[in-house]
């Protein structure tokens, strides 16, 4: 996979250790910005099965995962409740740090539909000469304010939330590519494909 932009240094990565349990209080005001903190999560919290993924923004193979597997699995497995899943940021590059901070600069509410549209124009964002003019333009259609977009693109505790949830992959599940699914605390050796995944998940039920 060739990746767009500098790469995040193993400085940058580990720096997000730092990050305290309890973030400080973002309000929407001229210096600040609210963004989602936590695990991002669908589905019950006592689903027999919880399905982690981690995933990069600017990752081609994830955006395949979300256009041709997801809607099924969120339809058949999330939504019906026999499963929880979890979204975990696994960014590669700088405009894949940003674009995870612009879905959680959006709000527990919106993160998701944030990380639909993301995928769904990776190639145009991405690949663009301005990836970050892109970016906020993809942020104003979300209903987040230039003014807001600069705050949480400049806010350390947002950046450390992203880049502790890569550091966590790596040292917990090592992780080194995307996607990568943790299926009840193990990670998941299958094809990413539905039929392969739903038949693995069904000998779980």
């Amino acid at each position: 996979m060739t990746l767009s932009g500098p790469s995040i240094t193993r400085r940058q990565a580990i720096a997000g250790a730092a990050a305290t349990a309890a973030l400080l209080p973002f309000a929407a005001t001229a210096q600040e910005a609210d963004f989602a903190a936590g695990d991002m999560a669908m589905g019950p919290e006592d689903a027999p099965i919880t399905i982690i993924e981690y995933a990069s923004m600017t990752c081609p193979h994830c955006r395949n995962f979300h256009k041709t597997v997801w809607p099924d699995l969120k339809a058949n497995w999330i939504e019906t409740g026999k499963a929880r899943f979890i979204f975990r940021e696994f960014p590669f590059d700088r405009p894949g740090l940003a674009a995870a901070m612009l879905a959680r600069c959006g709000g527990d509410q919106r993160f998701f539909a944030f990380i639909d549209v993301l995928f769904d124009q990776q190639a145009r964002w991405s690949q663009s000469r301005n990836p970050m003019g892109e970016l906020q333009n993809i942020a104003l259609l979300g209903g987040v304010s230039p003014q807001k977009f600069e705050q949480c693109m400049t806010n350390p505790a947002l950046e450390e939330t992203v880049l502790n949830s890569r550091l966590q992959g790596h040292q917990e599940f090592q992780v080194n590519a995307t996607p990568t699914l943790i299926i009840n605390g193990e990670k998941y050796e299958g094809n990413h494909d539905y039929d392969t995944l739903n038949s693995f998940l069904e000998g779980l039920s």
